[in-house]
């Protein structure tokens, strides 16, 4: 593996760009044009085969642009890759010899200098990405790898790339890892990650190929749209720019939205999609302290049922007529804002909600007297996310935190209407498929299925379906101590920090040695996890341990049929099970991946009848088994359809607050 040597200066850019932000304007949507895009999303479901053997036209032509390479210098190599440019920016990327030959030539500068050379799947995959498409390549087929194609192709047409991830250490790692990748063709690199000053981020997003994550990404771009104001005609920027070097122009940290790259797609552009992004200040919250506590109060006298009503599956809380009329009479003698009926049944139903809905360990952790909230996608702490409305302080209280200020919303925003704005947009995952007609209606989207560069040979055992959490903990204890006697690894995957320190507890009383990776350990999480391969050991991972995580497993392992991945509950979404069960069998090496999993498990709780639920109780262990694994799914299958509802309405009233703010001049 050579190391690169000094790059010459790249080819002279070409004519500067019409545009100083530019973003793709989106043209607003009627109930007619989503019917219309629903149809689309069917015929491009049904084109997807169609789709993935268009593509794979890359592989040919990039061997046969490929002759000759070995032979060229580095000096060459980086000559003929600026020769392009020009073809590549009059195309979009859309020449196919061009992108052929320059796929050519980073396979040819990979295997120099990474020492790391593109199987013909991973070709497929970037020219998925260099075309705006979803390319959902199997976990450990070297996603990462794959998008330094895309990332390369379009920088050297002078487009800024933005490769997002889903977390700092995620873009910290890939940033250095394909770095001297990139530096070989004298393409610079940057790095947007939490904690770094304006003028650090501005910096990075200057670069050729700036990678970030998700949330500091959109929230820059948040930023940039209240430093813009209501005036933002490109022509009075430009203007601004020119008469005022210190004007708003040098206080934007992006270049605009040209090109992204989403990494573990299906997490930012679904998942995360159900959390507005807002920007706000703090605001003085003492004068509201005592409200609070009063609230706090008065839900504790409430009985449910009798007073309300609980809606877990919505995260919602009712009042019945009872309920209405007990707090009407209990905060009478309060007064203040407690003569307010709105008021009140706001307020204590918030405070319901804070008792009843939301679990420390489960939605939050308490970590330096701080209530920090955990993404139930992917089990990290989000240390900058807050509950609005009052019940983040109504859950400092319950855990006798010191109150935090409450937030005023300055700019609001969701990721589906902000990825929107790219020009060009694209993904890779290993789990779209379930959501291909949803990314298409929302995001234009297409998915390609990329097949794997080796037959994959992971053994899926059918669910063990048990009657209750105690019989569960000691079947999944039993089968890993057996597995451990035998020197295999194991990967226990959890839904929270508090099934995880479940699963602790039951295995040290078993004395058997394990590591806990959970939210509650997020700085140690790759050092765990890449440990979790090795002979004997044993790993307990919320389901962040799901994504852009390697585990390695060695020969010895490897002889023992490779890692064991039980999982101990099922997900809200199946999509979350299947890269749990990805941990196995990476890289055509084999793995076990087995649920076991219990009839009072938290997502049966979206089984308000529960009618298959005791049928599976009464039945004899065969038919049981088989009613019980009905259950889960069909009450997975309802949160997965709750859950796009409730996208797709945010979405709507995102967009329809988008028109208020305009209208009123006010950023977004």
């Amino acid at each position: 593996m050579s190391a690169p040597t000094a790059a010459p200066a790249p080819s002279p850019p070409l004519p500067s760009r019409p545009l100083l932000y530019p973003e793709r304007r989106l043209p607003k949507a009627d109930a007619l044009d989503r019917w219309v895009y629903a149809g689309q999303a069917w015929l491009v479901s049904g084109l997807a085969a169609w789709r993935r053997r268009r593509l794979a036209a890359i592989v040919p032509a990039v061997n046969a642009a490929a002759d000759g390479l070995a032979g060229l210098s580095d000096a060459a190599l980086r000559a003929e890759a600026w020769g392009l440019r020009y073809a590549l920016s009059t195309s979009g990327c859309r020449d196919l010899d061009a992108v052929a030959r320059c796929f050519a030539l980073v396979r040819e500068a990979s295997s120099r200098v990474l020492g790391l050379r593109h199987y013909d799947v991973q070709l497929v995959g970037g020219y998925a990405l260099l075309r705006g498409t979803i390319a959902e390549m199997a976990t450990g087929e070297g996603k990462t790898l794959a998008a330094t194609l895309a990332a390369t192709a379009a920088a050297i047409a002078g487009w800024p790339v933005h490769v997002v991830t889903v977390n700092d250490y995620l873009a910290r790692r890939d940033a250095e890892n394909m770095g001297l990748l990139y530096a070989f063709f004298g393409l610079s690199v940057g790095t947007v990650v939490h904690g770094q000053t304006p003028d650090q981020r501005r910096a990075a997003y200057a670069s050729a190929i700036a990678y970030c994550t998700n949330k500091e990404l959109a929230f820059d771009y948040l930023r940039d749209r209240i430093a813009l104001g209501h005036t933002r005609g490109n022509l009075r920027l430009k203007i601004e720019t020119l008469s005022r070097p210190a004007g708003r122009g040098a206080q934007l940290l992006l270049r605009g939205l040209y090109f992204a790259i989403v990494d573990e797609a299906d997490s930012v552009l679904i998942d995360e999609a159900r959390t507005p992004l807002i920007i706000s200040h703090e605001a003085d919250t003492s004068a509201d302290a005592e409200m609070y506590r009063q609230a706090l109060a008065l839900a504790e006298g409430l009985e449910e049922h009798r007073d309300f009503g609980v809606l877990s599956d919505e995260r919602n809380i009712s009042l019945t007529r009872a309920g209405t009329e007990r707090i009407g009479q209990a905060a009478r003698p309060l007064g203040g804002p407690w003569r307010n009926s709105v008021l009140r049944h706001e307020l204590v139903c918030k405070a319901l909600a804070a008792q009843r809905l939301y679990h420390r360990d489960d939605h939050y952790l308490v970590r330096d007297g701080t209530v920090r909230i955990i993404d139930e996608y992917t089990g990290r702490v989000m240390p900058d996310r807050f509950w609005a409305e009052g019940l983040h302080q109504l859950i400092e209280l319950k855990e006798g935190c010191e109150l935090s200020g409450a937030h005023v919303t300055l700019a609001r925003m969701t990721y589906q209407r902000f990825f929107r704005r790219y020009q060009r947009l694209a993904g890779m995952t290993g789990t779209a498929s379930e959501v291909a007609r949803e990314l298409w209606q929302v995001y234009r989207l297409a998915v390609v299925q990329v097949p794997t560069n080796r037959p994959l040979r992971r053994v899926s055992l059918a669910a063990r379906v048990l009657p209750d959490q105690a019989v569960k903990w000691r079947a999944i204890v039993a089968r890993i101590a057996a597995l451990h006697r035998t020197g295999a690894p194991v990967l226990l995957g959890t839904r929270s920090v508090a099934a995880s320190e479940t699963a602790s507890r039951y295995l040290t009383q078993a004395g058997l040695p394990h590591v806990v990776l959970s939210a509650a350990q997020d700085a140690e999480e790759a050092g765990i996890i890449a440990q979790a391969g090795q002979p004997g050991r044993i790993t307990i991972a919320t389901n962040m341990a799901g994504r852009g995580t390697d585990i390695t497993i060695a020969d010895e392992v490897e002889r023992l049929g490779g890692l064991h991945v039980i999982m101990s509950e099922r997900h809200e979404a199946g999509r979350i099970d299947r890269q749990l069960a990805g941990r196995a069998a990476r890289q055509g090496k084999p793995g076990w991946f087995q649920p076991v999993v219990a009839l009072d498990d938290p997502l049966m709780d979206m089984d308000r009848l529960g009618l298959v639920r005791r049928l599976a109780r009464l039945s004899g262990p065969v038919l049981g088994q088989g009613l019980g694994r009905l259950a889960l799914r069909l009450a997975q299958k309802r949160a997965e359809r709750l859950h796009a509802r409730m996208r797709r309405e945010l979405l709507r009233t995102d967009e329809q607050l988008a028109s208020v703010l305009a209208f009123s001049g006010k950023p977004e």
